[in-house]
């Protein structure tokens, strides 16, 4: 009984901070990745310099900064043309629906998570985006309820009040 209550209030913990499961990434770890990215440029191989561009992708579609997370979405967006394999195709469509959901963009982040989950259908990270993407899409809709419905009520409290002093 006590874990459910502990539930409970973990998930109303959670409607109203909008927790979910997707990690974030400070300043310093994005720092880190452009001076990885910076020495790759002086004459590493492409598979390397390949890979610290995607380092720095995921750090900055996980940063908690808006500017990164879109300066992520542009990188990996222009990315997508050159790839040939199939799990590095999966790997930045799914960095790129985190960075859109991250945005506030979950229609397309949705799009994107489920043209994943058609690649790999048991992929448990774009499973759990899934499920937080729609938990959002929810919460949103509730409290769009909620403010319609309040601002239904001042109207109807206003015109009451105001044809109570008419009489």
């Amino acid at each position: 009984m006590e874990a459910k209550i502990s539930n409970f209030f973990e998930s109303v913990g959670n409607f109203f901070t909008g927790g979910d499961q997707i990690p974030l990434c400070d300043g310093d770890v994005v720092a880190g990745c452009e001076r990885e990215v910076a020495e790759a440029e002086k004459g590493s191989s492409d598979e390397f310099r390949s890979e610290c561009i995607m380092r720095l992708s995921w750090a900055l579609v996980h940063s908690r900064r808006p500017e990164d997370v879109q300066r992520g979405i542009a990188m990996l967006e222009a990315s997508l043309d050159g790839i040939n394999s199939p799990l590095e195709m999966r790997e930045r469509i799914y960095l790129l629906a985190v960075g859109y959901y991250r945005s506030g963009d979950y229609s397309r982040s949705r799009q994107l998570v489920e043209r994943c989950l058609e690649m790999a259908p048991d992929w448990r990270q774009a499973i759990t985006l899934k499920k937080a993407i729609e938990d959002r899409i929810k919460k949103d809709g509730v409290i769009g309820i909620g403010i319609a419905a309040t601002a239904v009520g001042l109207l109807a409290g206003g015109l009451a009040a105001a044809l109570s002093r008419k009489k």
